[in-house]
Protein backbone atom coordinates (compact mmCIF):
# COMPACT_ATOMS: atom_id res chain seq x y z
CA UNK A 1 0.00 0.00 0.00
CA UNK A 2 1.37 3.39 -0.97
CA UNK A 3 1.73 5.88 1.85
CA UNK A 4 -0.60 8.94 1.59
CA UNK A 5 2.34 11.34 1.40
CA UNK A 6 3.32 9.94 -2.00
CA UNK A 7 -0.15 9.79 -3.53
CA UNK A 8 -0.49 11.77 -6.79
CA UNK A 9 1.71 14.61 -5.59
CA UNK A 10 3.91 15.81 -8.44
CA UNK A 11 5.31 18.57 -6.24
CA UNK A 12 6.89 15.72 -4.27
CA UNK A 13 7.26 12.93 -6.83
CA UNK A 14 8.15 13.97 -10.36
CA UNK A 15 11.73 15.24 -10.59
CA UNK A 16 13.87 12.16 -11.23
CA UNK A 17 11.03 9.90 -12.30
CA UNK A 18 8.98 7.62 -10.09
CA UNK A 19 9.53 8.49 -6.43
CA UNK A 20 11.73 11.49 -7.26
CA UNK A 21 11.19 15.08 -6.46
CA UNK A 22 10.73 18.32 -8.38
CA UNK A 23 9.76 20.57 -5.55
CA UNK A 24 11.76 23.50 -6.74
CA UNK A 25 11.07 26.39 -8.98
CA UNK A 26 12.73 29.13 -10.92
CA UNK A 27 13.99 30.21 -14.31
CA UNK A 28 17.24 29.15 -15.97
CA UNK A 29 19.61 30.78 -18.42
CA UNK A 30 23.27 30.17 -19.07
CA UNK A 31 25.63 32.91 -18.01
CA UNK A 32 29.35 32.75 -17.31
CA UNK A 33 31.61 30.52 -19.38
CA UNK A 34 30.86 30.83 -23.11
CA UNK A 35 29.71 27.55 -24.62
CA UNK A 36 27.44 24.85 -23.30
CA UNK A 37 27.18 23.34 -19.83
CA UNK A 38 26.13 19.81 -18.97
CA UNK A 39 25.12 18.17 -15.70
CA UNK A 40 25.02 14.40 -15.28
CA UNK A 41 23.60 13.35 -11.91
CA UNK A 42 22.46 10.17 -10.21
CA UNK A 43 20.09 10.16 -7.26
CA UNK A 44 18.84 7.71 -4.67
CA UNK A 45 15.50 7.93 -2.87
CA UNK A 46 15.01 6.55 0.63
CA UNK A 47 12.26 6.36 3.23
CA UNK A 48 13.28 6.07 6.87
CA UNK A 49 16.78 5.18 5.66
CA UNK A 50 15.57 2.33 3.42
CA UNK A 51 16.34 2.68 -0.33
CA UNK A 52 13.12 2.83 -2.36
CA UNK A 53 14.18 4.37 -5.67
CA UNK A 54 16.97 5.58 -7.89
CA UNK A 55 17.21 7.81 -10.93
CA UNK A 56 19.35 9.80 -13.34
CA UNK A 57 19.10 13.40 -14.47
CA UNK A 58 20.89 15.05 -17.39
CA UNK A 59 20.71 18.81 -18.02
CA UNK A 60 22.12 20.72 -21.00
CA UNK A 61 22.28 24.54 -21.01
CA UNK A 62 23.47 26.31 -24.15
CA UNK A 63 22.95 30.06 -24.31
CA UNK A 64 19.22 30.70 -24.03
CA UNK A 65 18.31 27.08 -24.73
CA UNK A 66 18.03 24.22 -22.25
CA UNK A 67 16.99 20.59 -22.15
CA UNK A 68 16.69 17.98 -19.42
CA UNK A 69 16.00 14.26 -19.24
CA UNK A 70 15.15 12.25 -16.13
CA UNK A 71 14.55 8.56 -15.52
CA UNK A 72 13.82 6.67 -12.33
CA UNK A 73 12.37 3.53 -10.80
CA UNK A 74 11.62 1.71 -7.59
CA UNK A 75 14.22 -0.50 -5.91
CA UNK A 76 14.59 -2.81 -2.92
CA UNK A 77 11.63 -3.71 -0.73
CA UNK A 78 9.33 -1.21 -2.43
CA UNK A 79 9.37 -3.37 -5.57
CA UNK A 80 7.53 -6.05 -3.60
CA UNK A 81 4.58 -3.69 -3.13
CA UNK A 82 4.59 -1.14 -5.97
CA UNK A 83 7.11 -1.55 -8.75
CA UNK A 84 7.29 1.11 -11.40
CA UNK A 85 9.41 3.39 -13.53
CA UNK A 86 9.20 6.95 -14.81
CA UNK A 87 10.67 9.19 -17.48
CA UNK A 88 10.48 12.92 -18.08
CA UNK A 89 11.87 15.34 -20.65
CA UNK A 90 11.77 19.06 -21.31
CA UNK A 91 13.16 21.34 -23.99
CA UNK A 92 12.84 25.08 -23.91
CA UNK A 93 14.31 28.51 -24.35
CA UNK A 94 14.53 31.74 -22.41
CA UNK A 95 14.20 35.41 -23.17
CA UNK A 96 16.42 37.08 -20.59
CA UNK A 97 15.65 35.38 -17.30
CA UNK A 98 12.10 34.36 -18.19
CA UNK A 99 11.04 31.17 -19.96
CA UNK A 100 10.07 31.89 -23.55
CA UNK A 101 8.74 28.43 -24.35
CA UNK A 102 8.96 24.88 -22.99
CA UNK A 103 7.72 21.48 -24.13
CA UNK A 104 7.41 18.95 -21.28
CA UNK A 105 6.47 15.27 -21.27
CA UNK A 106 6.40 12.66 -18.52
CA UNK A 107 5.37 9.03 -18.32
CA UNK A 108 5.06 6.96 -15.13
CA UNK A 109 4.31 3.26 -15.46
CA UNK A 110 3.29 0.91 -12.65
CA UNK A 111 1.96 -2.63 -12.70
CA UNK A 112 -1.62 -1.43 -13.03
CA UNK A 113 -1.58 1.80 -15.01
CA UNK A 114 0.35 4.34 -17.05
CA UNK A 115 0.25 8.06 -16.30
CA UNK A 116 1.23 10.36 -19.18
CA UNK A 117 1.44 14.17 -19.33
CA UNK A 118 2.31 16.51 -22.19
CA UNK A 119 2.56 20.28 -21.75
CA UNK A 120 3.40 23.21 -23.98
CA UNK A 121 4.03 26.48 -22.13
CA UNK A 122 4.67 29.74 -24.00
CA UNK A 123 5.39 32.98 -22.17
CA UNK A 124 4.17 31.53 -18.89
CA UNK A 125 0.83 30.50 -20.44
CA UNK A 126 -0.17 26.87 -20.97
CA UNK A 127 -0.96 26.62 -24.70
CA UNK A 128 -1.54 22.89 -24.94
CA UNK A 129 -2.03 20.09 -22.40
CA UNK A 130 -2.75 16.37 -22.62
CA UNK A 131 -3.10 13.96 -19.67
CA UNK A 132 -3.86 10.24 -19.48
CA UNK A 133 -5.82 9.11 -17.61
CA UNK A 134 -8.01 12.22 -17.42
CA UNK A 135 -8.70 13.91 -14.09
CA UNK A 136 -11.46 12.16 -12.15
CA UNK A 137 -14.69 14.09 -11.62
CA UNK A 138 -14.62 14.56 -7.85
CA UNK A 139 -17.12 17.29 -6.90
CA UNK A 140 -14.78 18.46 -4.12
CA UNK A 141 -11.88 19.08 -6.49
CA UNK A 142 -10.99 22.75 -6.92
CA UNK A 143 -11.53 23.39 -10.66
CA UNK A 144 -8.64 24.52 -12.84
CA UNK A 145 -9.52 27.66 -14.79
CA UNK A 146 -7.71 29.51 -17.58
CA UNK A 147 -6.35 31.92 -14.97
CA UNK A 148 -4.60 29.02 -13.23
CA UNK A 149 -2.77 28.22 -16.48
CA UNK A 150 -1.10 31.64 -16.60
CA UNK A 151 2.12 32.72 -14.92
CA UNK A 152 3.33 29.13 -14.52
CA UNK A 153 6.19 26.82 -15.45
CA UNK A 154 6.22 23.09 -16.10
CA UNK A 155 7.53 20.81 -13.32
CA UNK A 156 10.94 20.15 -14.88
CA UNK A 157 11.68 23.73 -15.89
CA UNK A 158 10.84 24.53 -12.28
CA UNK A 159 13.88 22.54 -11.17
CA UNK A 160 16.31 24.99 -12.80
CA UNK A 161 16.83 28.13 -10.74
CA UNK A 162 18.71 31.12 -12.12
CA UNK A 163 20.42 33.31 -9.53
CA UNK A 164 20.74 37.05 -10.36
CA UNK A 165 24.15 37.95 -11.77
CA UNK A 166 25.36 40.13 -8.89
CA UNK A 167 24.05 37.92 -6.10
CA UNK A 168 25.97 35.12 -4.40
CA UNK A 169 25.38 31.96 -6.39
CA UNK A 170 25.03 29.90 -3.21
CA UNK A 171 23.09 32.11 -0.83
CA UNK A 172 19.66 33.62 -0.07
CA UNK A 173 18.93 34.54 -3.71
CA UNK A 174 18.96 30.88 -4.70
CA UNK A 175 15.71 30.34 -2.76
CA UNK A 176 12.66 31.75 -4.53
CA UNK A 177 8.96 31.15 -5.11
CA UNK A 178 7.54 29.40 -8.15
CA UNK A 179 4.10 28.63 -9.60
CA UNK A 180 3.83 25.19 -11.22
CA UNK A 181 1.23 23.59 -13.46
CA UNK A 182 1.74 19.84 -13.91
CA UNK A 183 -1.07 19.08 -16.37
CA UNK A 184 -3.69 18.37 -13.73
CA UNK A 185 -3.02 20.75 -10.87
CA UNK A 186 -1.64 24.20 -10.12
CA UNK A 187 0.39 24.76 -6.94
CA UNK A 188 2.87 27.25 -5.54
CA UNK A 189 6.14 26.40 -3.83
CA UNK A 190 7.62 28.97 -1.47
CA UNK A 191 11.36 28.57 -0.84
CA UNK A 192 12.90 30.43 2.09
CA UNK A 193 16.64 30.57 2.75
CA UNK A 194 17.86 28.72 5.87
CA UNK A 195 21.64 28.10 5.76
CA UNK A 196 24.70 26.88 3.85
CA UNK A 197 25.85 23.25 4.02
CA UNK A 198 28.98 21.56 2.66
CA UNK A 199 28.47 18.39 0.59
CA UNK A 200 30.63 15.84 -1.17
CA UNK A 201 29.30 13.35 -3.70
CA UNK A 202 30.84 9.98 -4.50
CA UNK A 203 31.66 11.42 -7.94
CA UNK A 204 31.62 15.09 -8.83
CA UNK A 205 30.60 18.08 -6.78
CA UNK A 206 32.40 18.92 -3.54
CA UNK A 207 31.38 22.29 -2.09
CA UNK A 208 28.63 24.45 -0.61
CA UNK A 209 24.89 24.16 -1.20
CA UNK A 210 22.09 26.57 -0.35
CA UNK A 211 19.49 25.03 1.98
CA UNK A 212 15.95 26.31 1.48
CA UNK A 213 12.84 25.62 3.52
CA UNK A 214 10.01 24.51 1.23
CA UNK A 215 6.34 25.34 1.78
CA UNK A 216 3.57 23.92 -0.38
CA UNK A 217 0.38 25.79 -1.33
CA UNK A 218 -2.25 24.01 -3.45
CA UNK A 219 -4.14 26.36 -5.77
CA UNK A 220 -6.36 24.29 -8.09
CA UNK A 221 -6.86 20.72 -9.22
CA UNK A 222 -6.74 19.31 -5.67
CA UNK A 223 -9.28 17.85 -3.30
CA UNK A 224 -8.26 19.92 -0.29
CA UNK A 225 -9.86 17.53 2.21
CA UNK A 226 -7.57 14.65 1.25
CA UNK A 227 -5.02 13.49 3.81
CA UNK A 228 -1.94 13.83 1.59
CA UNK A 229 -2.77 17.40 0.60
CA UNK A 230 -3.51 18.52 4.16
CA UNK A 231 -0.35 16.83 5.42
CA UNK A 232 1.90 18.65 2.94
CA UNK A 233 0.19 21.98 3.59
CA UNK A 234 1.02 21.65 7.29
CA UNK A 235 4.67 20.73 6.75
CA UNK A 236 7.27 23.21 8.01
CA UNK A 237 10.33 20.93 7.86
CA UNK A 238 10.66 20.18 4.14
CA UNK A 239 14.04 21.21 2.71
CA UNK A 240 15.69 21.59 -0.69
CA UNK A 241 19.48 21.73 -1.05
CA UNK A 242 20.64 23.51 -4.20
CA UNK A 243 24.00 23.05 -5.97
CA UNK A 244 25.46 24.96 -8.97
CA UNK A 245 25.81 23.84 -12.58
CA UNK A 246 29.32 24.62 -13.84
CA UNK A 247 29.64 27.57 -16.19
CA UNK A 248 26.19 29.01 -15.40
CA UNK A 249 24.26 31.03 -12.83
CA UNK A 250 21.93 28.06 -12.41
CA UNK A 251 21.39 25.96 -9.29
CA UNK A 252 19.48 22.69 -9.20
CA UNK A 253 18.30 20.16 -6.59
CA UNK A 254 21.07 18.23 -4.85
CA UNK A 255 18.98 16.93 -1.96
CA UNK A 256 15.30 17.15 -1.01
CA UNK A 257 13.79 15.91 2.24
CA UNK A 258 10.14 15.53 3.26
CA UNK A 259 9.10 14.31 6.74
CA UNK A 260 6.46 11.57 6.75
CA UNK A 261 4.70 9.76 9.62
CA UNK A 262 6.86 6.69 8.98
CA UNK A 263 10.22 8.43 8.58
CA UNK A 264 12.11 10.98 6.51
CA UNK A 265 11.75 10.73 2.72
CA UNK A 266 14.99 11.84 1.05
CA UNK A 267 16.12 12.25 -2.55
CA UNK A 268 19.89 12.86 -2.71
CA UNK A 269 22.58 12.96 -5.38
CA UNK A 270 25.29 10.31 -5.31
CA UNK A 271 26.92 11.52 -8.55
CA UNK A 272 26.81 15.21 -9.53
CA UNK A 273 29.21 15.97 -12.39
CA UNK A 274 29.17 19.32 -14.21
CA UNK A 275 31.18 20.04 -17.35
CA UNK A 276 31.64 23.01 -19.66
CA UNK A 277 32.10 22.82 -23.42
CA UNK A 278 34.05 25.93 -24.37
CA UNK A 279 33.42 27.41 -27.81
CA UNK A 280 36.75 26.31 -29.33
CA UNK A 281 37.96 23.67 -26.86
CA UNK A 282 37.01 20.16 -25.86
CA UNK A 283 34.68 19.40 -22.99
CA UNK A 284 36.35 19.65 -19.62
CA UNK A 285 34.96 18.67 -16.27
CA UNK A 286 35.13 21.75 -14.05
CA UNK A 287 34.26 21.96 -10.34
CA UNK A 288 31.07 24.00 -10.24
CA UNK A 289 32.46 26.31 -7.57
CA UNK A 290 35.21 27.36 -10.02
CA UNK A 291 32.99 27.88 -13.05
CA UNK A 292 30.77 30.75 -12.00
Amino acid sequence: MQHPVFLRHRAVTTAIGLGAVLLLGGMAAAEGVKGSSRLEARYTASLAGIPVGKGTWTVEINGSRYSANATGGTVGLLKLFASGEGRGTVRGSFLGIRPLMSAFTSTVKTEHKTDAVRLLVNGGVVRDVSVEPPVDSDPERVPVTDAHRRGVVDPMTASLIRVPGKAELIGPDACRDVSIFDGRARYDMHLAYKRIEQVKTEHGYDGPVAVCAVYFKPIAGFVLSRTAVKYLMRQRDMEAWLAPVAGTRVVVPYRISVPTPIGLAVLEATNFVSSVQAAANGRATIPATQAQ
